[in-house]
């Protein structure tokens, strides 16, 4: 690999204007890389279902070893704010910096990036292996919308990478929560709160003692729920009719977040009704989760892969999502590996250049597991 070349692409790629929502730029200049290093790209059509400046790239790049299994590997395209202008700075430390006015973008700019490089190492070295799929999603900052709006059909991969998630390289990721959100509204009676409060009934004190009465943050090893958002009134004097509460449940297991929804349904209902009130409330899966034995073919992959770059593998359980759950959630077994960087979503994020080398070296020691596994005959 060529470290120098590397840093370049990386430094690039972040002055490139990408916060969620406006990938389109991005999107051309990734195309049009892709393609100069023979992968066979395409855009979905998803950004007419949500509203992104761009779908998700879908570049599929032919393998030179027919035994080898088909993998793919995933990056996301966007950023979160403030994301205009990035100007990077490199220092002596060994780290890359934003200015301190934006974020950096190393999330996920680093993994896309080191598949990059990856790519033209193949392509230089003519490196044997199977078939490659990049999947390169936009709007995975605004609730992994690229990735859920895409075509199962377009991921053929058996097994593959999620390049996206914190801790030194050599992390892996391979259990992620389900998550759900609630939509809540309380329902109570209107009244002057100066001349008849005894008439009215107050949708926030309805709420407030509904909340009170929950078990929230976390639940057990596997399970959390949070009350994100609370609204409700219009002045002082009057009773409030009307609140809502916007929550969250995650958990590793479905079957705890299902018993943490109907917890939390029900004691929202059961208080609004005592007082003389009422509470509608609706829940939907946002994404779905996974957990993986260490047992399966990405993990094993991905271990033996980190062993031989002379790091030790790290199995971590996430509390967040990311675009490898959704994939999961089509039948692709995925893994989340850790990328490096630090302090992603502030000002102060920053980008540890030796990560990022070893981070590239670690894709490549995937593509070449697969492709001399492959090789060994079947005990």
């Amino acid at each position: 690999m060529n470290e120098k070349r590397l840093l370049e692409e990386f430094l690039e790629l972040v002055k490139i204007d990408s916060e969620t929502k406006n990938e389109r730029e991005i999107a051309d200049v990734l195309t049009r890389k892709l393609k100069a290093l023979g992968f066979d790209v395409t855009e979905d059509d998803t950004s007419e279902k949500t509203g992104h400046g761009a779908g998700n790239l879908i570049a599929n790049l032919k393998g030179s070893n027919p035994l080898a299994d088909p993998i793919y590997f995933t990056c996301h395209m966007d950023t979160v704010v403030p994301g205009q202008q990035i100007q990077p700075v490199v220092k002596e430390d060994g780290y890359v910096y934003s200015d301190g006015t934006t974020i950096l973008g190393a999330d996920d700019k680093a993994g896309i990036a080191a598949l990059l490089e990856m790519a033209k190492v193949l392509q230089e070295q003519e490196l044997q292996h199977g078939d490659i799929q990049f999947i390169i999603t936009a709007g995975e900052e605004s609730g992994l919308v690229g990735a859920k709006a895409m075509d199962p059909d377009a991921l053929y991969a058996k097994y593959g990478f999620a390049i996206d998630s914190d801790g030194k390289v050599g992390g892996i990721v391979t259990a992620a929560p389900y998550q759900s959100k609630l939509w809540t509204t309380i329902y109570g009676k209107t009244a002057h709160a100066g001349v008849a409060p005894e008439k009215g009934i107050s949708a926030i004190s309805l709420a407030a003692k509904s909340i009170a009465g929950m078990k929230l943050g976390r639940i057990d090893h596997e399970t959390t729920a949070n009350i994100g958002r609370f609204e409700g009134g219009k002045a002082t004097n009057i009773v409030c009719e009307e609140a809502f509460i916007l929550s969250e449940v995650r958990s590793i297991n479905p079957e705890k977040m299902k018993k943490q929804i109907d917890g939390m349904t029900e004691k929202f209902a059961t208080t609004a009704s005592s007082l003389g009130g009422r509470a509608e409330t609706t829940s939907e899966l946002m994404y779905p989760g996974f957990n993986l034995s260490e047992n399966e073919q990405v993990v094993q992959v991905a271990m033996k892969a980190i062993k031989k770059i002379g790091r030790e593998p790290t199995i971590m359980t996430s509390g967040g999502g990311s675009d490898g759950n959704v994939f999961n959630g089509m039948g692709v077994p995925t893994v989340t590996l850790s990328v490096g960087y630090e302090d992603i979503h502030t000002k102060n994020e920053r980008m540890p250049i030796e990560e990022l080398n070893v981070l590239t070296k670690l894709l490549l020691e995937i593509v070449r597991e697969v492709s001399i596994t492959a090789e060994q005959p079947t005990p």
